[in-house]
């Protein structure tokens, strides 16, 4: 990771996409865990990680975890326990990514609002649940194929990520929009060409001002007091 940081650097690049570890998955609590267990997990995996960021912060690069289940860092909780653990330092942000979201329940819009500050990578990829009486999001050991048939992540993107779009617009987000494709049927080279045209025709261009300042009248103080009423009767 801390050639990674190096490499990130001399390439230019900002912002390096990963996975935090797992040392607490899986999280059902059956048997019975140990008291204490998830504290000692994120203690060792914020020691871990610590001297991992310094080095990212010396190169001027943020670590962006992609938040996805299987990882000790999948949700809005685990990343603010890893997050209090390591001093809320400046390099530990994420990789949103609604697909995740999406399978585990979770809504993705109000996740960008809570951490957006901290959200410095994007994958444009969406997910469809789609249930039956045999197999849910974990797969049951089925091949791709066989998985997709109850829980799809695509990278074409319906309404999901085209309100992701919009919520990366509200809070000025400066980064790439990446195209993940995980279709075990479509051609990623098919995927690639689709998905290029529906990022290009989805990125938002932030207005400068709003629609109706043409009407804006520059009122002085004493006028709006008129307007309102309270001004000096006298």
């Amino acid at each position: 990771m801390k050639h990674a940081a190096a490499a990130s650097r001399r390439l230019g690049l900002n912002a390096h996409a990963t996975f935090s570890g797992t040392l607490a998955w899986p999280f059902y609590p059956w048997p019975q865990r140990p008291r204490g267990l998830v504290e000692a997990a994120f203690e060792a995996l914020a020691s871990r990680w610590r001297p991992i960021l310094d080095e990212l912060d010396r190169a001027g690069v943020d670590v962006c975890f992609e938040l996805h289940p299987g990882e000790d860092l999948h949700d809005g909780v685990s990343f603010e326990r890893f997050l209090e653990a390591v001093d809320h330092h400046p390099r530990a942000n994420i990789l949103f990514d609604p697909s995740h979201f999406v399978l585990q329940q979770l809504d993705y819009l109000a996740f960008v609002d809570m951490y957006h500050s901290r959200i410095k990578a994007f994958h444009v990829k969406d997910a469809e649940f789609r249930p039956n009486g045999k197999q849910g999001v974990y797969g049951g050991y089925s091949g791709w194929v066989e998985q997709q048939a109850a829980s799809v992540p695509w990278a074409m993107a319906r309404s999901t990520s085209r309100r992701s779009f919009s919520k990366m617009a509200q809070y000025d987000f400066a980064g790439w929009a990446v195209l993940e494709w995980e279709c075990a049927l479509k051609h990623s080279e098919d995927g690639a060409r689709e998905g290029a045209v529906f990022i290009r025709d989805h990125i938002i261009r932030v207005a400068e001002r709003a629609f109706d300042d043409f009407a804006g009248s520059g009122a002085s103080r004493e006028q709006m007091r008129g307007v309102l009423g309270t001004g000096d009767k006298r």
